[in-house]
């Protein structure tokens, strides 16, 4: 595990299947540690994990549920998921404990909706730090610009890239992916690169 920013702490997991890492989030903060979309960590990792303490793990989507249960187990944090993301997170055997809401605060934290891949994503936004946390909407693939997933693993193509667009309405600087390599700098430009490949 290492500290990608001040206070963040980022571990990884190599995907063959994708060619990319997937990434889980650890934030350290004097309301309460949050850990966003774990990543199935090394022994290492999950010591360090349960040494710094986690308060709540928060998942952006119904597919990042990863090692959740993994985490809550060991660290005794609440698991938390939008709602309309619930039910297919539940079937995949993860254990959850509340929802979120769009506008919510957590910590330093807003969450933003940004369905579209699922009826329930979200984002979330640390506007003191212009830091942009998100799952599935956007990837880091290649490293240093930003894209989307296939669509064949989108229920709603057109929803998601509008979701998207309004990601561009958040003053940041920094993006923070699930999947793919992070954006530490200059990230709304990458963005806004992406959106203008987008059909009107």
């Amino acid at each position: 595990m290492k500290e990608i920013l001040s206070g963040v702490h980022t571990w990884q997991r190599f995907s063959e299947p994708h060619g990319y890492h997937f990434n889980g989030y650890l934030i350290r903060h004097a309301d309460g540690n949050l850990c966003i979309d774990p990543v199935a960590p090394s022994e290492e990792d999950l010591s360090e994990i349960a040494r710094f303490g986690v308060a709540r793990i928060l998942l952006t989507n119904r597919n990042h549920s990863r090692a959740a249960n993994q985490v809550r187990a060991t660290t005794g944090a609440k698991t938390s998921i939008h709602p309309q993301d619930a039910p297919h997170a539940r079937s995949q055997g993860a254990e959850l404990d509340s929802s979120l809401a769009s506008g919510e605060r957590i910590g330093p934290l807003s969450v933003i909706a940004a369905p579209g891949k699922s009826p329930g994503e979200v984002a979330f936004y640390w506007s003191e730090r212009k830091t942009l946390f998100v799952g599935d909407a956007v990837i880091g693939n290649p490293p240093g610009r930003c894209a989307l997933l296939r669509e064949q693993v989108m229920d709603d193509p057109a929803r998601l890239r509008q979701s998207v667009r309004e990601l561009l309405a958040l003053d940041f600087d920094t993006l923070l992916v699930g999947d793919g390599a992070p954006i530490l700098q200059g990230a709304k430009e990458r963005l806004r690169e992406l959106v203008e490949t987008f059909p009107d």
